[in-house]
């Protein structure tokens, strides 16, 4: 993702799904364009009626657009993400509004893991590992060597974005991890 210097960004989100359990986990930094404006933001939070987890990479205006509408949709098609991704997918490449926002999203239930990115597709990650934003690949590199070594999710996701805080400058180690399942 090429950083603008004059729009907010909030950076690094990784998703492992193993098992019966998923994790989603986010770094605290957000950047405007090489100054870190806040340490500690919350970029992984629960969706829905608590049934969802997504986390958001991007412009930190247009995600929360993101993560509004993506719960209207929600609310429209109750416990079916990946019916309600879809729907926002749609509105994303024909609103004129929406087709400007620049942000990705990782969103997970009890069933799917799904990618939904700046040009409204929705992917279905490969292993069930997905990683966006500015160290989002070095965290899915991490996430993936771990997956075969580590049961727990959490633990992967939170050692994977540690990984990622190592080597780029745009994650930090103020991570907050979410999960589904048991």
């Amino acid at each position: 993702m090429q950083h603008s210097p004059d729009t907010i960004y909030g950076t690094t989100i990784v998703s492992v799904r193993k098992g019966n359990r998923v994790a989603i986990a986010g770094d605290g930094q957000v950047t405007l364009g090489q100054t870190v404006l806040k340490a500690n933001a919350r970029k992984v939070r629960r969706l829905g009626k608590g049934d969802v987890i997504g986390g958001f990479a991007g412009a930190t205006a247009d995600a929360f657009t993101l993560f509004e509408r993506l719960e209207a949709k929600l609310d429209q098609y109750p416990g079916q993400l990946q019916r309600a991704a879809v729907e926002l997918a749609k509105d994303w490449r024909t609103d004129r509004y929406l087709r400007r926002l620049e942000a990705m999203m990782i969103v997970a239930d009890a069933s799917v893991s799904l990618v939904l990115t700046g040009t409204g597709d929705v992917l279905e990650p490969d292993a069930g590992v997905a990683g966006i934003g500015s160290g989002g690949m070095f965290a899915l590199a991490a996430a993936r060597a771990l997956l075969d070594r580590e049961e727990d999710p959490e633990a992967i996701v939170r050692r994977s974005l540690e990984i990622a805080a190592d080597i780029c400058v745009y994650t930090n180690r103020n991570i907050v991890v979410e999960s589904i399942g048991s």
